[in-house]
């Protein structure tokens, strides 16, 4: 997994979730919103913190509310779980990086991935998809060629190729923090160019003097990080909702 430290620094927000538990396709899933009062959903990768991370969660609980959508967070980790403690008390020496990003490597997670899409896409009139960090090429994936999603919104994307960018077919929305060495100069220079020349929607937002992460794991405490969160949750919500509730 191509990744720095900043992917696993950051900080657990206070709250408590309120959506349920349940199954998509083969999948565990966190389910935020009421899943019979909508005919929109969205389809939530999380990064590497993955479904059971509290941050994850609340976020879920804040689209899915704001937007009017039912919102899935599934398990793409096979039950595999990093123990947040170790973000909360920067004891990051202590995750098995690589070990974790061989077991979720592209080619193992995405066809369940994509299964869990088609999923939503028989329930639901409109899907879109949400990816961050980890998210950020499964987001691109679902809305490149297979075209399993409606729009796209990405934050702080990893693992992301040029390719995955040449590919994309419906509206993106792209959350880029300042200081990324994962989202790369290079690559944010490819997002930009490339969906302009594709003529698909665009909606790319620089967030300055943050990190990396910080759309999911800023420290609310800290006025620039979480202004970023608020103005990225915001803006999140009215790009879902703007090509959803089309």
């Amino acid at each position: 997994m191509s990744t720095s430290k900043c992917c696993y620094q950051g900080f657990e927000w206070e709250g408590t979730p309120t959506g349920q538990i349940s199954k998509l396709a083969n999948n565990d899933v966190y389910i935020a919103g009421d899943s019979s009062a909508s005919d929109i959903a969205i389809l939530y990768v999380a990064d590497m913190f993955g479904w059971t991370f509290k941050n994850n969660r609340l976020l879920a609980d804040h689209i899915a509310r704001e937007v009017g959508a039912t919102v899935y967070v599934p398990d793409f980790f096979a039950g595999e779980v990093v123990d947040s403690d170790l973000l909360i008390n920067d004891r990051w020496d202590k995750i098995d990086l690589a070990g974790f990003g061989y077991r979720h490597r592209r080619e193992v997670r995405e066809p369940e991935i994509f299964e869990c899409a088609k999923a939503l896409r028989q329930q639901y009139k409109k899907l879109g998809a949400v990816g961050y960090c980890f998210g950020g090429w499964a987001a691109f994936r679902l809305g490149g060629a297979a075209k399993l999603v409606d729009v796209i919104s990405v934050g702080h994307p990893s693992l992301l190729t040029k390719e995955d960018i040449d590919g994309i077919t419906v509206p993106v929305q792209v959350l880029a923090p300042e200081i990324d060495p994962v989202y790369t100069p290079e690559l944010k220079l490819h997002t930009f160019q490339t969906v302009q020349r594709l003529g698909v929607p665009l909606d790319y937002q620089h967030f300055p003097g943050v990190v990396h992460a910080c759309m999911v794991r800023g420290d609310e405490r800290k006025p620039g990080e979480r202004a970023a969160m608020i103005r990225g949750k915001n803006a999140l919500v009215a790009w879902q909702s703007h090509f959803l509730k089309e």
